[in-house]
């Protein structure tokens, strides 16, 4: 049995194939991101789910692809403990721009790969290896253009009174904003980059709103100038995305892309679709 993972910040996407490449199984799990979470909550969400649990022994190769996996201390991290997990599997654990890569954009073929979900990030990819420019540190200083980010605009603009009111009265109704809920979210709870993040689908449900079209616009501004600016062949090959805030923003996100000349290549919600594509040209 092949596992295929794609995993974000707030949920991973797991598909089950056997030696022949026919899907065995589809679940889902909360996400395994090991920057933010200690071994005892990744085992446990391992553990609950009852397809990975049952065949973890028949396991013969987990490919995994996941948030805060850039760093060799992070992927061995995770390798020890889907060994102990899947005693019988060969692992291989990867940073999750390779699954916006290999879902995005062929072999041989450039490109730049984006990711714009609950976290962000940005590639180039040549054809065949990924060059990256910028180090991401993570939610608090970075992640451009993503669904911590802007829930964290929301926020402090709702705090500031710089939301206007009659925004503010429907984000009230939506959520809990009581200061030491949101406080105890951010400094208490397990994932507060996912809890931010939860606030970006009021900005994706009001578009529309001339606050809203203001706050993405800048926002996907800050990501192109950041990240995307950064590869001197910018202007000369597509910028393809991956995650939930390009696909959901992607007529805004386009706009952005348009008016600083450069290409718009392939936008999914998520690349997992894309990933068994690819292992079953490898199998």
């Amino acid at each position: 049995m092949i596992l295929i993972v794609d995993s974000g910040a707030t949920k991973a996407d797991w598909i089950a194939m056997d030696e022949k490449g026919e899907q065995l199984f589809l679940t889902q799990t909360l996400g395994l991101s090991p920057e933010v979470l200690t071994a005892d909550v990744i085992v446990d969400r391992l553990a609950n789910n009852f397809e990975l649990s049952k065949n973890s022994r028949k396991v013969s190769h987990l490919h995994f692809y996941g948030a805060g996996c850039g760093t060799n201390r992070m992927k061995k991290f995770l390798k020890g403990i889907f060994k102990n997990f899947f005693p019988k599997a060969k692992i291989e654990v990867k940073e999750d721009t390779y699954a916006a890569i290999y879902s995005t954009t062929k072999i041989g073929h450039p490109g730049i790969v984006c990711i714009l979900g609950t976290g962000s990030n940005c590639s180039y990819y040549d054809g065949h290896q990924l060059f990256q420019k910028v180090v991401s540190l993570g939610y608090i200083p970075m992640d451009d253009g993503s669904g911590n980010f802007f829930g964290r605009k929301l926020i402090r603009d709702y705090y500031y009174h710089k939301m206007p009111q009659d925004l503010a009265m429907q984000f009230e109704k939506e959520y809990n904003l009581d200061a030491d809920v949101i406080k105890e979210n951010l400094y208490k709870k397990p994932n507060p980059n996912t809890y931010l993040a939860t606030f970006a689908r009021f900005l994706v449900e009001h578009k529309d709103h001339p606050y809203s079209k203001g706050v993405i616009d800048k926002g996907f501004q800050q990501f192109i100038n950041n990240h995307v600016m950064q590869f001197e062949l910018a202007t000369k090959v597509p910028i393809n995305f991956v995650g939930s805030i390009a696909y959901f923003l992607r007529e805004e996100l386009a706009t952005v892309i348009e008016r600083n000349d450069l290409v718009l290549g392939v936008i999914r919600q998520r690349p997992i679709e894309g990933l068994v594509e690819f292992h079953k040209e490898t199998i």
